[in-house]
């Protein structure tokens, strides 16, 4: 959320590319692009701590008395083996993991999802009680993890550096133009109502549509491909937990709202909307001048 979140903007304007500018490597808001983690698992190396030479000795046995019978047999090893499948502390065989069960579980969490939300009680609990631990793991995949205390999430962000080489473990994929529209309306209603003293600001279908619609033109196809496209925007933004399907077609808008967009990205974005309604009103008024000729 990022450099896992790389900015990128619309399809066709300043959002993406030079124009748009970039959240950067170390923006701690991920903007336009949504990182997916391409890789998760259980990390393992220096930082996933050590079995250590003595954790591979064998069991030994007592030795029998020099001066002992004959006959005598050995007595029993003093650690008995325990076969890898009865071993309780092997999820799985080979397993070389040190991590309780449930902290593995939310460290693959964050590595699958773009936020892990306060709203996941359990998760969110674990998360801050074995933080250090986490962050340690995601560091040896040069992984920085975020926790917002204030907003309730957690998010990763590609470490990146000029002085060393990191291989990136995070991919950026952007929004694109219908999505990023989307989420200029939301991010405006979000600030809006939250300045008004709303502390979970809603919204219709009916309203981003007819928002979002006024900026598409006849390029994005027709009216029923673009509520298409909208809709597809919505489910993304969904599933990813910036807005939440409360009941059909009425949405809550989730403060994550402000982590994908920030204030200052908001503002550019404005200022791009209104230089390109001012081109559309322009060669609309051009070609009525043309058809009246």
């Amino acid at each position: 959320m990022t450099d896992e979140t790389a900015a990128s903007g619309p399809a066709a304007g300043p959002a993406s590319g030079s124009g748009m500018g970039n959240a950067g490597a170390d923006a701690v808001e991920p903007a336009f692009g949504i990182p997916e983690a391409t890789a998760a698992g259980r990390a393992s190396g220096s930082g996933m701590g050590n079995a250590g030479a003595d954790a591979a000795e064998p069991a030994f046995g007592i030795p029998e008395q020099a001066d002992g019978p004959a006959d005598a047999q050995p007595e029993a090893p003093f650690i008995a083996p325990v076969a890898m499948e009865d071993d309780p502390d092997e999820l799985f065989p080979g397993d070389r993991g040190t991590l309780d069960p449930e902290v593995r579980r939310v460290l693959v969490h964050v590595l699958q999802r773009r936020f892990l939300s306060a709203d996941s009680r359990t998760e969110w609990a674990l998360l801050l009680e074995h933080q250090q631990l986490i962050e340690s793991r995601m560091h040896d995949m040069y992984l920085r993890l975020v926790v917002d205390l204030g907003r309730g999430v957690a998010y990763k962000q590609q470490v990146r550096s000029d002085e060393f080489e990191v291989p990136i473990l995070l991919k950026d994929a952007p929004y694109n133009r219908t999505e990023t529209l989307v989420l200029v309306h939301l991010r405006t209603v979000f600030q809006r109502e939250s300045a008004a003293g709303e502390p979970a600001p809603r919204i219709d279908i009916e309203d981003i549509e007819q928002t979002v619609l006024s900026y598409l033109t006849d390029a994005d196809g027709s009216t029923a491909r673009q509520q298409k496209a909208i809709r597809a925007a919505l489910d993304r933004l969904d599933r990813e937990g910036v807005i939440d399907e409360e009941t059909l077609g009425r949405y809550r808008i989730s403060p994550l709202v402000e982590v994908v967009l920030s204030a200052e990205k908001l503002a550019e974005l404005r200022t791009w909307l209104r230089e390109q309604a001012a081109q559309q009103a322009s060669r609309a008024e051009k070609a009525q001048k043309e058809a009246a000729l």
